[in-house]
């Protein structure tokens, strides 16, 4: 049955489509309210983290970098080099498994106060186009119209900073893959010195200008994932954006006066919608539980001197009258599942950043000299991954043999200026110490100044039985 309020949604299909399939094009309208100061709040706090992050350093280094060409991972201070895959896939499992135990306990809150789909369009597109086209009555209207002067004029610079915003999110993009400064130099210089990141930047570009700029709640109905497999990581006992249809039923209008509930079916909670949902419908897979239907509703409540809270974050248990559990088994399996990456994760993490060393042996395994030293000369490997290495000395594991063994090194002490190095090392000692032929021993690397045991490895020496 059809209806002449444009907000009386068809119960039988999404509100982004016509009865033919096509798409209609929503125009939430403004909002003022609690939820939304703090949710901006949050915006423009994970923005300036976005845009700051590749150059901020530690230790001489982006605090994120992954640096594809030259294998290099940088985190928070660490370097690592030839990075193996599962700490990548460590550091994405967890990140998951900590959203979904946030969705367990307050459910699809990445979508409506993190994801960047939300906090950029949300924060700049909408700002751009409301400063450019007006406000949502105004846009529709214009978009009604037939093509004039004016409306191209403002399509042309709406698109044009648009555009221009998305260039800056994709070049910042570049930048956690490609450093700062090269980020800069691509930036300021022209196309054909790096053709390779010129193409890439400029294909995010495209993308995140239709994405932002024109594909928008579609990505969130048609596109994302997370909506879908929600379902999975709620429960009862999940928050979520939802009516209190107890309180709000029957609505006005629709009962004799006197008996009706708290909703004056004002539709305003339709009208703000990113999504084009009537929350009053109960949870729905399109909500991305962004509060503006919260304060709208508020806004509403305060001008009839009702309580707010008819529409408000809450529970099924809480929304039916029971307790609401914080503890579910479903969130603490998510939790631990989560930890448990986060600790494998700082395990591969801390085992990577080791100073390594591997000894290897020479064509000639020793030497005597006419004094009777043996000499044992060896190949030494030294790799360290993460931030910068001292200055290192080397000596025996064992005090009592720290005098029976001389190690002996090009340079003292040893100076760690690559992810890799080799460099020759010599033990001398007296023949009568390998008597059997053979004897393992500990080698330690220790800090030149500090005196801190970087590393130890085991190595045979050998020498004449006689």
């Amino acid at each position: 049955m059809k209806t002449k309020n444009l907000y009386d949604l068809d119960p039988e299909r999404l509100a982004t489509t016509d009865e033919h399939g096509h798409r209609v094009y929503l125009y939430p309208e403004e909002v003022k309210g609690k939820w939304k100061d703090r949710r901006h709040f949050l915006y423009w706090f994970l923005i300036g983290l976005y845009l700051v992050l590749p150059w901020f350093n530690i230790n001489g280094r982006p605090a994120l970098q992954v640096d594809i060409f030259n294998r290099e991972f940088s985190f928070l201070g660490s370097t690592l080099h030839g990075v193996e895959p599962i700490l990548f896939f460590l550091m994405l499992a967890s990140g998951l498994f900590f959203i979904a135990f946030m969705t367990s306990l307050l459910g699809r809150v990445w979508c409506g106060w993190a994801c960047p789909q939300t906090v950029f369009i949300q924060s700049i597109f909408w700002k751009i186009e409301q400063l450019v086209e007006g406000k949502a009555r105004a846009r529709r209207k214009l978009d009604a119209e037939n093509w004039s002067g004016l409306k191209l004029f403002k399509r042309g610079v709406k698109w044009i900073l648009f555009f221009l915003v998305s260039a800056h999110i994709a070049h910042t993009f570049i930048g956690y893959f490609v450093g700062p400064r090269v980020l800069l130099q691509i930036t300021t210089g022209t196309p054909s010195e790096n053709w390779g990141l010129f193409i890439a930047t400029s294909i995010l570009t495209v993308i995140f200008l239709l994405d932002f700029g024109w594909f928008r709640e579609q990505f969130c109905i048609i596109a994302c994932p997370y909506g879908r497999i929600q379902s999975v990581m709620m429960d009862e006992n999940s928050l979520v954006v939802a009516y209190d249809q107890k309180r709000g039923e029957p609505r006005s209008g629709e009962v004799e006066r006197g008996l009706e509930g708290d909703c004056v079916n004002c539709y305003q909670c339709v009208k703000v919608c990113p999504t084009g949902i009537d929350i009053r419908r109960g949870t729905q897979l399109e909500c991305i539980n962004c509060t503006l239907c919260i304060d709208a509703c508020d806004t509403i409540m305060e001008k009839t001197k009702k309580p707010h809270g008819l529409v408000r974050y809450s529970s099924e248990n809480e929304r039916n009258g029971r307790p609401r559990k914080l503890v579910t088994p479903r969130s603490v399996l998510y939790i631990c599942i989560s930890f448990l990456f986060v600790g494998a994760f700082a395990y591969y993490l801390n085992a990577s950043t080791r100073l390594n060393l591997v000894f290897l042996r020479s064509r000639n395994p020793f030497t005597v000299s006419l004094d009777g030293k043996v000499t044992n000369p060896f190949q030494l490997k030294i790799s360290h991954q993460g931030g910068s290495v001292p200055k290192i000395d080397f000596r025996m594991k064992e005090l009592l043999l720290r005098d029976m063994v001389k190690v002996i090194t090009p340079s003292h002490p040893t100076l760690i200026d690559s992810p890799a190095k080799k460099i020759l090392m010599l033990f001398r000692f007296e023949k009568s110490f390998v008597a059997s032929g053979s004897r393992i021993v500990s080698v330690e690397a220790v800090d030149h100044e500090t005196h801190i045991v970087l590393a130890e490895q085991e190595v045979t020496l050998v020498g004449p039985t006689q």
